[in-house]
């Protein structure tokens, strides 16, 4: 579904043709480009960016609990992919993009829906012209979690 800026959908070609990554950043953030689908389905959302860094905040719910009663591995893992992206995304010249080629969590203490908001941060480590490399990390109430993260930027 494609969708104005402030809400989720996704951008129309004519809306990021010719934007840096750092300005389609700014852009969403200030609710100009639409946010993508999967946070408002896991409840995060993009705070802050700036050139090579990006953080988003989320609130673990119940919905987003596994089995066992804690939060999935997978709410950890999206949310840390979303910060360390973004931070890769402000470093790319228009017309430039990028996939993940590796992600790789650990989870070293476990977050539950009293846990409140928890901040996703994603810092660009390199940023080379095949490859980048960004960590993350979840902060909050005592929370930590580290993602390296390795894109191939395609193209280059």
């Amino acid at each position: 579904m494609l969708e104005g800026g402030g809400k989720p959908g996704l951008a129309r070609p004519e809306q990021v043709a010719g934007k840096t990554g750092m300005e389609v950043m700014l852009a969403m953030l200030a609710g100009e480009l639409p946010y993508p689908h999967i946070a408002e389905t896991l409840d995060f959302a993009l705070i802050e960016v700036e050139p090579g860094k990006a953080t988003f905040q989320g609130t673990p719910r119940l919905m987003h609990y596994n089995p066992l009663g804690s939060v999935h591995g997978g709410w950890y893992a999206t949310l840390l992919d979303s910060a360390v992206g973004c931070a890769v995304h402000t470093m790319m010249p228009a017309g430039r993009a990028y996939t993940t080629a590796e992600l790789s969590i650990n989870i070293v203490r476990a977050a539950s829906h009293k846990s409140g908001p928890l901040r996703a941060i994603g810092t660009v480590i390199h940023c080379g012209r095949q490859m980048a490399t960004a960590e993350g990390r979840i902060v909050g109430a005592g929370r930590q979690a580290v993602c390296p993260r390795h894109h191939d930027l395609p193209g280059v």
